[in-house]
């Protein structure tokens, strides 16, 4: 086996026996069991009088489909918190206590180092975004009968959000503690979150200046527009057809969008993590351990 994948495989049993990872399971478990109990209650909302009908089957589902992409931007947020945790002190922590030293004494190079790193983590994480998003729409399609119309799509994007955010946590690791990287790492991931959300104001409000900040955090870190990709693989039809019909002020809702990114993004977004990446080899090879 190469080198690059024993030292996944390794990272990958390491990152799996630490117990912030067994609490996050835990706690995403029981916020998993808690949101099926409240999809649970939806067949039985009633308008105003509690002796009233209950809301039909279409309206089920489509407060269920809001309900969800709430969840699921809960999710994106653990996710990214997660990415961070595993991988902030993954070559500034092991070489502050010395064991790269002793990896490195062996015939392996720095490059097989990170790299079979990061593809441990990023296992890690993309293990995790592939359970979290099965579970909840498995619970939420046995409370209500739903499922989003691109489910794949919506665990491609969130997993690919991940990667970002853990070669973005690598590559600062490279150079700064496990803490300070981790601090910025998150900060980056909510300011571009925010950025993307003033972006969409400016575009409701057809303010080119105000569009481009959006647009332009998104290109400098593409978390906030993969997240908006999987916003589109949430949306059903029916609202899709209705925020069309609405105009341009639904573009200013932070939890919607009309259409996924274009494949011109997704291939930035590939090209932005092969560069991250060679930054970080760049950055490692050069640094004294």
């Amino acid at each position: 086996m190469p080198p690059v994948l024993v030292l996944a495989r390794i990272t990958l049993v390491e990152a799996s026996r630490r117990r912030l990872l067994l609490a996050l399971g835990v706690l995403t478990l029981v916020v998993i069991a808690f949101t099926a109990w409240g999809f649970s209650k939806i067949p039985d909302i009633r308008r105003g009088d509690p002796g009233a009908p209950p809301i039909s089957p279409v309206e089920v589902k489509l407060i269920a489909s809001q309900l969800l992409t709430l969840v699921m931007f809960m999710f994106s947020g653990v996710l990214a918190l997660s990415a961070v945790l595993v991988s902030a002190a993954s070559i500034s922590g092991e070489a502050e206590s010395g064991v790269l030293l002793s990896l490195l004494a062996r015939p392996l190079s720095r490059a097989e180092v990170l790299l079979g790193k990061a593809l441990g983590h990023a296992a890690v994480v993309i293990f995790y975004a592939a359970a979290g998003v099965a579970l909840e729409l498995l619970v939420v399609r046995l409370a209500v009968g739903y499922t989003p119309p691109h489910p794949t799509a919506l665990f491609g994007f969130l997993a690919a959000e991940a990667v970002v955010m853990v070669v973005l946590t690598i590559t600062l690791s490279t150079r700064l503690s496990g803490m300070t990287g981790g601090v910025i790492a998150l900060g980056a991931y909510f300011a571009v979150w925010l950025g993307g959300v003033v972006g969409a104001i400016g575009a409701a409000f057809n303010n080119d200046a105000i569009t481009n900040v959006g647009a332009a955090s998104r290109l400098l870190l593409p978390a906030d527009g993969l997240w908006r990709g999987a916003l589109w693989s949430l949306e059903p039809s029916s609202v899709l057809a209705a925020a069309q019909a609405a105009g341009r002020d639904s573009s200013a809702n932070p939890f919607f969008a009309s259409a996924p990114p274009p494949v011109a993004y997704d291939l930035w977004c590939v090209f932005w993590v092969a560069v991250v990446v060679g930054l970080a080899l760049w950055s490692f090879a050069r640094r004294e351990i």
